[in-house]
């Protein structure tokens, strides 16, 4: 193995500094996310928590556990962003591969309307309009629906499709009297694990943290995800710390303090599980894409 020289040494030390550096700075708000969850809220409103726990404790999550609107909110993000992401997939995929197709006609005006869509939309007021039309404000389809099916995620898959599935393998299945349905569901989906595994976890997200839809397009709190209950307790102290005075007021803001912190830990935790059995998937799928096409 050749030596490196000293000044390589150097460059690389200050490459390792620069990386580490990021690491903290990526990783120290997640941790102190975790540490003020199970900490004092004393010690988190005056700023003496850094690092480690003080005087810890799990009463934040015992309050949070005890609340009926956090399991409501749990089970209909759960329920939105299953929903979604099959639904998403459902249209993106048959639509990326169909444009993937050269022999589509029509291709090229889809594909520009479709990009079209990027950069111009009738935004909200028209798109409330729409909904109520069609009688989806206050329901769960609304919010399945909305956000699932994006432009970006079908030029993924067009790009995936056409650089990953060969004209010549088609050309054998249709010669061995494949149908287009067939080829799609035996060939396409099994060789395109990489890129529906990207595009699950950008829905999956998506929809894990958006709330402003529900604000919007629902007035029923049993239909409200997750995320809207942490809006609610971030709502709950902003501009109330000159107001509490007495102890029992401020014994409460201390404790919404600290379960602001574990309702994130909680709200965050299943994506974070979720990340690490994608990751594999997430790199390959993204870079075939942006290598041809």
């Amino acid at each position: 193995m050749k030596r490196m020289s000293t000044g390589e040494v150097i460059l690389n030390g200050f490459f390792y500094v620069i990386l580490a550096l990021l690491i903290v700075i990526c990783v120290y708000p997640i941790w102190y996310v975790i540490v003020a969850s199970v900490s004092d809220g004393t010690y988190v409103n005056s700023g003496a928590l850094i690092l480690l726990p003080v005087n810890m404790k799990f009463t934040a999550y015992e309050y949070a556990f005890s609340q009926k609107q956090l399991w409501v909110g749990y089970g209909n993000t759960i329920l939105y962003t299953l929903g979604g992401t099959l639904f998403g997939l459902a249209i993106s995929l048959p639509c990326g591969y169909a444009l993937s197709r050269r022999d589509m006609e029509g291709r090229g005006l889809i594909m520009g309307l479709i990009t079209f869509t990027m950069y111009f939309n009738g935004g909200l007021i028209p798109t409330y309009i729409v909904c109520s039309a069609l009688h989806l404000t206050n329901t769960r389809l609304l919010l399945i629906f909305l956000g699932s099916v994006t432009a970006y995620n079908i030029i993924l898959i067009r790009t995936f499709c056409s650089s990953s599935i060969p004209d010549e393998l088609r050309e054998a299945a249709f010669i061995d009297g494949c149908s287009n349905t067939r080829f799609f569901f035996m060939f396409v989906i099994p060789l395109s694990k990489a890129i529906i595994a990207v595009i699950s976890l950008y829905i999956a997200v998506a929809h894990w943290n958006n709330y402003y839809n529900a604000l919007v397009y629902t007035t029923d709190a049993s239909l409200q995800p997750l995320q809207l209950y942490l809006r609610h307790l971030l709502l709950m102290t902003t501009g109330t710390e000159s107001i509490m005075e007495s102890d029992a007021n401020a014994e409460v803001l201390r404790l919404v303090q600290t379960v602001r912190y574990a309702v994130i830990v909680l709200s965050a935790l299943p994506i974070m599980c979720l990340y690490p059995f994608l990751q594999k998937y997430f790199v390959q799928g993204v870079m075939i894409g942006s290598i041809k096409g």
